[in-house]
């Protein structure tokens, strides 16, 4: 799987380059974020806009990693993406279930509101 990790303050965001993201890619896109949550920056930004379509199976996985992340205290935004992907996760019924926004900056927007969402609640 081809991609490039961008580490920030208070998150990475990982750039997929590939057109179809495929179900024999689920291990290394798991990887991948078994790598990320090792670290002290646990927030993941996925940018799709390179992403033409994905198989169900992947879809699926990364609906499942999104909700691993949130239940372990972490964001996961999915950007980027593609009418034509939005299609693939509605065919799904996941579109609805992911955290996702049109652009990169608006997932670091999020990212960052949940941090202090997170830091409030930790407060109280």
């Amino acid at each position: 799987m081809n991609v490039k990790i961008d580490t920030k303050e208070r998150f990475h965001v990982i750039n997929i380059q590939e057109d179809v993201l495929t179900a024999n890619m689920s291990a290394d896109l798991g990887q991948i974020l078994t790598n990320i949550s090792s670290k002290h920056v646990k927030n993941v930004i996925m940018d799709l806009s390179g992403v033409k379509h994905v198989e169900p199976l992947l879809a699926t996985e990364i609906a499942r990693m999104q909700l691993k992340a949130y239940e372990n205290g972490h964001s996961f935004v999915l950007c980027g993406m593609t009418k034509e992907l939005e299609n693939d996760f509605q065919q799904e019924g996941l579109l609805e279930k992911l955290n996702a926004t049109p652009t990169e900056s608006e997932a670091w927007d999020i990212v960052q509101m949940e941090e202090m969402e997170r830091e409030f609640l930790k407060e109280d």
